[in-house]
């Protein structure tokens, strides 16, 4: 069965798309590492509406010391979640960071200590933060990984049908394409 010519650059359309869109999602999450720029997801209401449920914020490290009370700071929590929050005090003689939600009423119950920073956001995506959790995590990372191997399956596989025809005689030889008979 041939493919008509129309579908067929309709499909390469398609495949092309898929694939940048494929690249561009991967460099939005992990090619930013090659810059020092680390991705998370805003899983919580406690900094809305700055920084929604389901953003994506690159977060930046940054010297303790650098830091200043109105900045907000990623950190990791007690438990190795990390968490961003505004910080409202500063206790440099014991390295401490006093933080707060920007929605919450009081403020965070304990101290971040210096060692536990990661950095300060410098840029965020709406609703990407999703996707982003949603992929990092089974089943997510299971569905990602089987759509990205039917992609590459999906782009190339006309192509070696078309060699494997093409050397069994059954379709004619294309343009520059020498058949051996």
């Amino acid at each position: 069965m041939h493919m008509p010519k129309a579908a067929k650059h309709v499909w390469n359309i398609i495949s092309t798309a898929l694939v940048v869109l494929v690249v561009l999602f991967a460099v939005v999450l992990l090619g930013v590492r090659l810059f020092g720029i680390r991705v998370y997801s805003i899983l919580s209401g406690s900094m809305e509406p700055e920084y929604p449920v389901g953003a994506l914020i690159y977060v930046k490290e940054i010297d303790p010391s650098e830091v200043e009370v109105g900045d907000v700071i990623t950190y990791v929590l007690p438990n190795e979640t990390p968490a961003t929050h505004r910080v409202v005090r500063i206790d440099a003689e014991n390295r401490h960071f006093y933080t707060k939600g920007d929605a919450n009423e009081a403020e965070d119950g304990a101290p971040v200590y210096f060692e536990n920073l990661i950095g300060t956001p410098v840029f965020k995506l709406p609703y990407l933060g999703y996707a982003a959790h949603y992929i990092q995590h089974p089943p997510g990372m299971y569905i990602a990984l089987a759509a990205g191997a039917v992609l590459l399956i999906a782009v190339f596989l006309p192509d070696l049908f078309k060699k494997r025809k093409r050397k069994s005689g059954t379709l004619p030889a294309e343009d520059g394409d020498t058949k051996q008979g």
